[in-house]
């Protein structure tokens, strides 16, 4: 019997975990959702859990019970009514402790978010910026709840919580979203409006430049001391990004960007992009860095997307735009392979074996086959913009 799996039910992804219990029960924790349960009592069916056996759930969902909720959402004025749990928040349950979708006295649904102390600063400089995009007019934004004294990041006990409005949202199809070209112009459009609102944002104007260059260098070095068996498929990949990418580096133009821009930190409507979530990572980047992250992410659901309506789609409007400068778009396909490494590391610190070797094997997909993707992203000449 498994002890620790991951729930497949939905694109969250939860870590479960089953531990046994004194009275014959087996405990699952991990899960954000009553669809964990459901996922683990497929996994560990018949013969394996025993006749009889109860599975209950565990973990942080267990200890926050109605009355605490209760006066949780009480700072921000908002009378609890019931717990959602058949309702899911789109983006990675990790961001937070605990999380949970409520419905208030009047019928509307908030998510309400325990939020680890340590990640503070990070959390708030999320509050500040959606408020602030949201002022300015930035579609697709959803600015947490203000308290009666203006806070967003309340204190309850010894607990730090937030609130934002549940955006109910139409689930992706995994296996046709890829090719639809209508998600590649919106999310283009996304992409520009934030440009053009993002401009002389106050909190970021004295801040350092993230460089993935820089990150690449760092994760090259732990790799070394800790995975040399993984340094010669490292090495290979380095030894393209030293000829087409560390150089010119530097030198790009820089904006602010959402940081992990791609399909599943997104909630979706029928037709358009109802809201863009998971901005833990927002800061001063590289201009190109949240198209690379999307269509690197879109590559790696399949590869045959890179070339296919979506993709071509999203480049092909960035361009008409002019969102981004001929500089960057020479650096493009080098930048889409640089991003995998953030990826990499996630796995590495996940010791997720079989995410390793996908990804090092994707990583020299791109690169093999960057002249052809250069040429179906129309990248193959000198760019004129």
């Amino acid at each position: 019997m498994p002890r620790d799996f991951i729930c497949l039910m939905c694109p969250n992804g939860c870590h479960l975990s089953r531990h046994s219990r004194s009275d014959g029960a087996v405990e699952i924790r991990g899960n954000q959702c009553d669809k964990g349960l459901a996922f683990a009592r497929s996994v560990l069916k018949g013969a394996e859990l025993g006749s009889g056996t109860r599975l209950v759930p565990g973990g942080p969902r267990a200890a926050h019970g109605a009355e605490e909720l209760r006066q949780v959402l009480a700072h921000w004025g908002i009378t609890y009514r019931s717990l959602r749990p058949h309702l899911t928040p789109e983006g990675s349950p990790e961001r937070t402790v605990f999380r949970a979708v409520v419905e208030d006295d009047r019928g509307f649904l908030f998510i309400v978010e325990q939020v680890d102390p340590a990640v503070f600063h990070t959390k708030m400089k999320i509050i500040r910026t959606l408020a602030l995009l949201s002022e300015r007019g930035l579609p697709a934004i959803v600015p947490y709840c203000r308290d009666r004294e203006g806070q967003s990041l309340v204190k309850h006990g010894e607990d730090l919580w937030q609130v934002v409005p549940f955006t109910p949202g139409v689930r992706l199809d995994r296996e046709t979203y890829l090719y639809e070209a209508w998600r590649g112009d919106v999310l283009a459009s996304f992409l520009k409006a934030l440009r053009d609102k993002a401009r002389g944002m106050p909190a970021f104007s004295g801040d350092e430049v993230f460089s993935i260059k820089g990150y690449i260098r760092k994760l090259e070095a732990q790799v070394q001391r800790h995975q040399p068996r993984l340094v010669p498929q490292v090495r290979e990949v380095l030894a393209f990004l030293e000829q087409e990418f560390m150089a010119v580096h530097d030198d790009l133009p820089v904006a602010f960007c959402h940081g992990d821009f791609h399909p599943l930190n997104i909630v979706w409507g029928k037709d358009d992009i109802r809201a863009v979530i998971d901005w833990e990572f927002l800061g001063i980047k590289p201009e190109i860095y949240d198209a690379a992250n999307m269509v690197g992410c879109l590559g790696m659901e399949h590869p045959s997307s890179l070339t296919g309506p979506l993709v071509l789609a999203f480049i092909g409007r960035l361009r008409e735009e002019g969102v981004f400068a001929a500089q960057s778009w020479r650096s493009f396909v080098g930048f889409v392979v640089a991003l995998r490494f953030a990826w990499l590391s996630e796995w590495l610190r996940k010791k997720d074996e079989e995410m390793i070797a996908l990804e090092l094997d994707y990583m020299r997909l791109l690169i093999v086959h960057r002249e052809e993707l250069r040429a179906a992203w129309k990248l193959s000449v000198d760019i004129v913009l």
